[in-house]
């Protein structure tokens, strides 16, 4: 299995990366997060999980060895494959999915992360007793994200400019109000 690679970044397209280590080239996908870290010419290093299928070796990259963890934890929930698996992290961050998931909130993950009802539901049921208890200051942010994803909608932005923005607002900052205000800093820049 490859778990882990270290190499030249050759190439940035749009949900993959190609690393070349060792004179041969590994087509990477990742999330939009990583690709943003990446730089086409640098040095890079990313842990990988290799999905194995009757007709496809895929690779799929992490930055850290915790996402790589929590993206496997994914792939336990019956009907999760890779590729929703890395959806789901490529949407919100992986403290504010623990934090819903340890709550309960398969709400938040619909609203929020994108994902259908009955699939946010199974995340949570399957998921709640093995990712521990969420942290305060990220059920705040939870809670704020919910209100501002439909005020932003409202707005006239559309649900991924939306989600997008919020998930680059720190989660130190609380509430509904000031949530808004920073991701429209952030869709303003």
């Amino acid at each position: 299995m490859i778990g882990h690679l270290k190499g030249t970044i050759e190439a940035l397209r749009s949900g993959y990366a190609l690393l070349e280590a060792s004179g041969v080239g590994y087509k990477i996908a990742t999330t939009k997060d990583t690709l943003k870290h990446l730089k086409q010419g640098t040095l890079a290093s990313l842990w990988t999980y290799l999905a194995v299928r009757e007709n496809a070796l895929d690779l799929y990259g992490f930055r850290t060895e915790e996402e790589l963890r929590f993206f496997e934890l994914l792939l336990t929930v019956p009907g999760i494959g890779p590729k929703s698996a890395l959806a789901v992290l490529d949407i919100a961050s992986i403290e504010t999915l623990q934090s819903a998931i340890a709550s309960g909130n398969a709400q938040y993950l619909t609203k929020v992360s994108g994902i259908g009802k009955k699939t946010s539901e199974k995340i949570v049921l399957e998921l709640k007793d093995k990712v521990g208890v969420g942290n305060e200051k990220v059920k705040g942010a939870m809670k704020g994200d919910e209100e501002a994803l439909e005020a932003l909608q409202a707005l006239g932005y559309s649900a991924g400019e939306s989600r997008d923005a919020l998930r680059k607002v720190p989660p130190a900052v609380a509430g509904s109000s000031a949530r808004l205000r920073e991701a429209l800093r952030v869709l303003g820049s």
